[in-house]
């Protein structure tokens, strides 16, 4: 199983410190975010790589470059103007493995991915997202689960009706590049969560676990103190 991880935003609510640094390179208890992230997934056996970078993206590479001292093998696409989440995955369709894990450059989620993989395996899918419950009510819900763990709505603006959140991981097939127009800018959870949902293709696998969002300084000192070595 291929990892991908959308690593190329700007950070904004991070500044003055990614004025500097990319955002997945900015540190946590010692080390760069996105390394932690990368350990992470490799301690289930996924050591396939596409970083998805943008701004600052040449510091990602030059950190990380073909992953070998990590055990990993990476590749990357660049972007050169901002395509949203769904545009980076077009512009890297030639790179993509035919079913892969989706992962958010910025959110660390410790679960067990070899269970998340294999319920993407029984479900026949196009897409399994991970859906937390949460308890802890960290975000608005903004995803409505219904029976058999079917997706029914992504909502972002209005979480009335909504009963998860969106954990920032997904498995899915390529194929879902069919939803997302060449060339444009594209968000994933606007244009092409709302087709699979339609279709019917989208599937929660529903966590206790709770994620951290490491973009704001806030979370970044919330996620410091799990990350804690």
């Amino acid at each position: 199983m291929q990892a991908v991880i959308l690593a190329g935003g700007k950070g904004t609510r991070l500044r003055p410190i990614t004025y500097e640094i990319p955002k997945p390179m900015v540190p946590v208890s010692r080390k760069p975010f996105l390394l932690h992230q990368l350990e992470l997934i490799k301690s289930f056996r996924i050591d396939k790589v596409l970083l998805l970078v943008g701004y600052l993206g040449d510091q990602v590479r030059d950190f990380f470059g073909d992953g070998s001292r990590f055990g990993l093998r990476i590749e990357y696409s660049f972007e050169e103007t901002p395509l949203g989440t769904g545009g980076a995955l077009v512009k890297a369709k030639g790179k993509l493995a035919s079913e892969f894990v989706l992962l958010n450059g910025d959110t660390y989620l410790p679960i067990e991915y070899d269970e998340l993989i294999g319920c993407f395996y029984r479900s026949h899918k196009v897409g399994v997202i991970t859906a937390y419950n949460n308890f802890e009510k960290v975000l608005p819900n903004n995803l409505a689960v219904g029976t058999s763990n079917l997706v029914l709505e992504y909502n972002k603006n209005n979480p009335k009706g909504m009963t998860h959140v969106d954990a920032g991981v997904l498995v899915c097939k390529r194929d879902l590049l069919h939803c997302i127009p060449e060339g444009q800018e594209c968000s994933l959870e606007e244009t092409v969560y709302s087709e699979l949902i339609r279709r019917k293709e989208l599937l929660a696998f529903v966590v206790n676990q709770r994620f951290y969002d490491m973009g704001s300084f806030s979370e970044l000192e919330l996620l410091k103190d799990v990350l804690k070595q």
